[in-house]
């Protein structure tokens, strides 16, 4: 898997020099104290509802930040998108930023604010099982994720914390693009699927299975996903850098100071195909499983828990330093 990820870096590294005559410099403006700003997101979920409840409560133009939200569907897709200069501010996982750093890139990518300290992601069954113990998935194929992301790697630290060889006693496909494993599965892959919000109620409210456990609660507090920039542009741009972490700050004292049902009306204009009560109900599967910081300060120790996590996965052969790929300063100025 580690050569798998050396390729990756090298192809985005390809990507950044072949675009690199087509791209100006930052994409951000000002006009009128008004900055426009690129955020490139993983996936689009419910997962991440501070982060839009504090683009509909109108935090980021409180800021004087003008937001573009782009969905990468897949943090090698973001990370693309960020080192080419398409993104200012890349939303995903933070192994891609260890990646990046020990693929050899100068201007690698800085993590500076934690949005979730649990996995967001449901393994959903074909049959409805009484009881589910993760034993029950030996001898059975789990659809799951692409090697050394996130969602994968989560998998494989779960299977192996309840004695599971994840080669011998369980298959696990992993062939199938991020956002087509809910399709995969409802026309008849598969026993398990490994899936997020909205895609795991959605299959079980079709009849087509039946949500068995939480990642987020089997695999315990680990630094999920986070906000991360190019050293350069942390360092040209403190200041909105500043003033996004500042809006996101607020976005996690909303939902954390509100109930699911307030939370899901503010949120509700993006997910426009999700009904409001389906809505709620997924938002308090998240509120109830402690999802959400309180704060976005990255920890030493939450990055410490990463990096044993690769090392556990195989992508990773070296401690990594943590004061080299995150800051908190702005995190802490952020707390009120």
């Amino acid at each position: 898997m580690k050569h798998a990820f050396k390729r990756l870096t090298a192809l985005i590294m390809i990507m950044v020099f072949t675009c690199i005559s087509l791209i100006g410099c930052t994409k951000h403006t000002q006009k009128n104290d008004i900055r426009k700003i690129t955020l490139n997101e993983v996936a689009h979920s419910i997962f991440y509802a501070p982060q839009y409840v504090a683009i509909e409560k109108g935090y980021f133009k409180d800021e004087g930040i003008d937001l573009t939200l782009v969905t990468g569907f897949g943090a090698d897709k973001v990370m693309t998108a960020l080192i080419s200069g398409d993104a200012d501010i890349g939303f995903m996982g933070s192994e891609a930023s260890v990646y990046i750093y020990t693929g050899g890139s100068s201007d690698y990518a800085v993590n500076f604010a934690q949005l979730t300290q649990r996995a967001g992601n449901f393994l959903v069954s074909r049959d409805n099982i009484s009881n589910f113990k993760w034993s029950d998935v030996k001898g059975k194929t789990i659809i799951g994720g692409r090697a050394g992301g996130m969602p994968q790697m989560l998998l494989e630290y779960i299977l192996k914390k309840n004695n599971i060889d994840c080669k011998k006693d369980v298959e696990i496909v992993q062939n199938i693009d991020f956002g087509s494993t809910a399709a995969a599965f409802a026309s008849g892959l598969g026993d398990f699927t490994v899936e997020f919000e909205p895609s795991a109620t959605a299959i079980e409210s079709e009849n087509k299975g039946y949500i068995a456990a939480s990642l987020g609660v089997d695999s315990g507090y680990v630094p999920y996903t986070a906000y991360c920039a190019k050293k350069s542009f942390l360092k040209n741009n403190p200041e909105i850098i500043q003033s996004f972490t500042n809006a996101i700050q607020k976005g996690l004292e909303f939902v954390n100071s509100h109930n699911s049902s307030e939370i899901a009306a503010v949120i509700a204009p993006q997910f426009k195909e999700t009904d409001i009560q389906t809505l709620t109900k997924i938002v308090e599967r998240y509120k109830s499983q402690d999802t959400w910081k309180n704060d976005t300060i990255f920890e030493e120790s939450s990055f410490s828990l990463l990096t044993d996590i690769l090392k556990q996965a195989g992508e990773l052969d070296e401690n990594v330093p943590y004061n080299k790929l995150v800051t908190t300063d702005f995190s802490k100025k952020a707390v009120k």
